[in-house]
Order: C-alpha cells, then structure tokens, then sequence
C-alpha cells in the first residue's frame, strides 16, 4: 500500500523518531511504513491520521489490483 507518511513528515519537520514517539512505535516501524514495506494496523493508521489531523484515505493510497 502506498501512502504519503514521509512526505507529510518531513513537512511538518520532525524526524522518524519524533513520528515514533508520538506513535507509541519503533523508529523501525515508521520506516517499513513510509518505504511500504509494512501496512499498518486499524488503530494505528487512526493514530497517524489522527496526528497529522488528516483521514486515513489522505495518507494511506489505496490500490486495487486490475484482475
């Protein structure tokens, strides 16, 4: 799942580890979250849209596979 995680960090200036803290998450977590390589639970997708006061659907980009 794609999402806009890094970008909407690095504009309001705080490092991985700030994110973290606020999060309640390893530093790790934030970066297998903003390279994808990991998706994130219900509850914490809530959290980080909750922190950059967006929706989930605003981060976190949805795709479908055409089959």
């Amino acid at each position: 799942m794609k999402n806009r995680l890094e970008a909407l960090r690095r504009e309001r200036g705080i490092t991985q580890e700030e994110l973290a803290a606020a999060l309640e998450v390893s530093r790790q977590t934030v970066g297998s979250l903003e390279n994808g390589r990991y998706n994130p639970s219900i509850l914490l997708a809530f959290k980080i849209a909750r922190y950059f006061g967006r929706t989930i659907e605003e981060i976190f980009l949805y795709e479908e596979d055409a089959t």
